[in-house]
Parts: C-alpha cells; structure tokens; sequence
C-alpha cells in the first residue's frame, strides 16, 4: 500500500473547502493552512484569458528532503507512503521547513514542533476518506493506493496523464495534477 492523491485541476473551483475541513479536522486556528489554494494566471491575451486554481499540500514525496534532512528523525516515512512527524521527537530545528521545496510545513511554536498535512491517515486508518476528498464537491479530489496498477488512482493518472508538481526535483511525489 501506497497512499496518494490525484487533483484534477479542471474541476477545482478555488471554493477552499478543502482548506476549510482540513482546518477542522486539524482544529488548526484560521491563519494556519496544512492545504493552501493557489491561482495561476490569468494567462493568454485579452479576451481569451484562462487561468485555473491549484490546492497544495505536503506531496508525501518517496524521496522526502525533509525526512533526509530530520536530524532527529521526527519527520519519516511510514510504510504506507505516508510523511509524518512524531512531535515528540520534534525539536523544532525548521530545518525540515527549509529544504521542503513546496512550502506545506509550518512550526507551531506552542507545541515547539513542526506541523503539516498528515494524509488524514487516521480516517484512512478507519476506512475513510481524507477530509478534504469528502469534501469537494466537485470531485477534483481522489485518493488511492499508487501500488494498486488496477485502482482509480493509476486510471486517473494514465488517462488524464496526470504529474506531479516539481518532477525536475526528483522527490517522486505521491500527489499527481491533472492539468486544465
């Protein structure tokens, strides 16, 4: 098992509600964001503008700097693909903030560790979906097992030929765009 996401970025909306249950699955406070909505554009010539809204969060990524990076090991890998960060071992170095190429870890300086989106792994755990999956509307949202050659995750993305953000970097993320 190997959890991931695909986006498809033609039925994102921007709506952030996403960004919303993700908040109150978390109980994060409202300036504090594990998903965050970016627009890209407008682009084009005027009157034929486009532009589209592109939700980023940790990408759990299969060669994670910031795991590599960790120098006490709070932030590691699971067995399941999943990136997380044991807040006991955190001690709030951030330097797992700095090499993470995407900008989806936050220090919570209450706690004295480093935060991110954590996959919702409990729900998964419980055979839910992740909250911000349950939540979208408009279905932009899917998860998956990337293991499973079968499962709506790889259809997804041999059909829409969807990429994950920053290939160039060679983190092998776990979350995959299907562009507009």
């Amino acid at each position: 098992m190997h959890w991931g996401m695909v986006i498809d970025l033609r039925r994102c909306v921007g709506c952030h509600a996403c960004t919303i249950a993700c908040q109150n699955e978390n109980n994060l406070p409202l300036a504090l964001k594990y998903c965050k909505i970016f627009k890209v554009g407008p682009n084009g010539e005027y009157p034929n503008l486009t532009s589209y809204n592109i939700p980023i969060a940790c990408m759990h990524c299969e060669e994670a700097p910031c795991v590599e990076g960790c120098p006490t090991g709070a932030s590691h890998r699971r067995e399941d693909g999943i990136i997380a960060i044991d807040a006991d071992k955190c001690v709030g170095c951030q330097f797992c903030m700095l090499v993470c190429p995407y900008g989806v870890r936050h220090m919570n300086k209450e706690a004295g560790a480093v935060e991110k989106c954590t996959l919702c792994f409990e729900r998964l755990e419980a055979g839910k979906v992740t909250r911000c999956v349950e939540t979208c509307q408009l279905k932009a949202r899917h998860i998956g097992d990337l293991d499973d050659e079968t499962g709506e995750l790889m259809r997804l993305i041999r059909k829409d030929n969807a990429q994950p953000l920053y290939k160039h970097l060679g983190t092998k993320p776990s979350v995959y765009y299907i562009m507009p």
